[in-house]
């Protein structure tokens, strides 16, 4: 019995260029879309924008004319990058600028006349900002390596999973507005007094400020507040240490953190808190109605020995509390519109039913829609619970 062996057949010339210019152009873009990598670009130049923005007094003073004024602009804009870079750099790219914009010509002067003598050097300026970028390149791919190890340990610091607390069901998400972010949330069990019935810190914490600054007060929070809570004292003692401590390391009420802190003793259903400078959590009771917690004080860091108050109130069963940053209800759309609390309450309203972790999900699915492709801002976390 013989077998037919089909004949190989060789790809035309202009099917494997095709091949290969697709393969090169999916490895550029990842896979994306034309529209994502629109999308992609226009957040990178808003985020861009923002960070010169800081920087460039764009008011235009009486008596200054258009082109005179725009003129400052573009100055202000000009140093605003170059400052940015390294001494080294700047001289690299001022060369390459001067190169490519006059593109100078020299005379030659021979006893047979003079020769105006022209030298296209633009090539070498580009050349010179093509290494300035892979400087810059460089360095970006080192800080994004420690960013990326940044973000590991800070997420080794935040609990994945709810722990079981009796009479309440938690749930709980966060999402940085960079690598690193300034929030902090935590759900524990406190260490007990003699005698005392087991309680569970509930801890929600917004550090002034983003990324790696904001991110390393964050630890330092994280870490206080661990070592503090595991000496047995009242709550209202436990804030007024934490500030006392936070006070040391907040660059005179610079870096100052808002908080909401709370007690919960499953005995008595009771939650003990105290709100230090934070958007008031929500309680929804299981009739409807709307409690805000917002008994406490200054935040953490701005002034030393300052006396916090407390508050009290007991979580029954199907009573909603929702403690969130203002990352949540101050995230905007590209119509600069805010999400805002009633639109946290109507998701909260319309899922009440729900498990406290799929309502959660269906308030960031909500968010996403609300903002559309607008960036994110400011670092969003939110803990639900729910009494059982």
């Amino acid at each position: 019995m013989s077998t037919t062996v089909p004949p190989v057949t060789t790809p035309p010339p202009r099917a494997g260029v095709r091949v290969r210019a697709k393969q090169f152009w999916g490895r550029v873009t990842d896979g994306l879309e034309i529209n994502q990598l629109w999308s992609q670009f226009r957040a990178d130049a808003r985020a861009s924008y923002r960070l010169y923005a800081r920087e460039i007094d764009a008011s235009r003073n009486v008596g200054i004319d258009g082109g005179r004024h725009w003129w400052e602009v573009t100055k202000q804009f000009f140093w605003a990058i170059l400052e940015k870079l390294s001494p080294a750099r700047r001289v690299l790219l001022l060369l390459a600028l001067v190169i490519l914009i006059f593109n100078p010509e020299v005379e030659w002067n021979t006893k047979g006349g003079t020769y105006l003598v022209g030298f296209d050097l633009r090539l070498w300026g580009g050349l010179l900002l093509f290494v300035l970028l892979v400087l810059e390149v460089a360095d970006r791919v080192v800080m994004k390596r420690d960013l990326q190890i940044a973000r590991e340990i800070q997420m080794w610091l935040l609990p994945v999973n709810p722990p079981a607390v009796p009479g309440l069901e938690v749930a709980f998400a966060t999402r940085p507005a960079n690598t690193v972010a300034g929030d902090y949330y935590d759900v524990f069990p406190r260490a007990l007094a003699q005698g005392a019935n087991q309680t569970y810190l509930l801890a929600v914490a917004d550090v002034a400020g983003k990324s790696i600054p904001a991110a390393l007060l964050m630890a330092t929070f994280q870490a206080s507040l661990k070592t503090l809570s595991a000496t047995p004292c009242p709550l209202g003692d436990l804030v007024e240490r934490m500030n006392h401590y936070i006070c040391t390391n907040s660059q005179s009420g610079l870096r100052f953190t808002t908080a909401f802190l709370g007690e919960y003793d499953p005995h008595t259903r009771t939650l003990t808190y105290i709100n230090a400078g934070h958007n008031a959590p929500i309680v929804r009771r299981s009739p409807g109605t709307i409690e805000r917690l917002e008994v406490g004080g200054l935040p953490l860091g701005i002034q030393d020995q300052t006396v916090y108050q407390t508050g009290s109130t007991v979580i029954e069963p199907n009573d909603w509390l929702v403690i969130f940053t203002d990352g949540v209800i101050e995230a905007v759309n590209d119509r600069d519109q805010e999400y805002g609390e009633h639109r946290l309450l109507g998701v909260l309203n319309r899922g009440i039913h729900d498990p406290p972790a799929k309502l959660l999900s269906r308030m960031m699915v909500d968010l996403d829609f609300f903002v559309g492709a607008t960036p994110q801002h400011d670092d969003i976390t939110c803990m639900l619970l729910v009494g059982r």
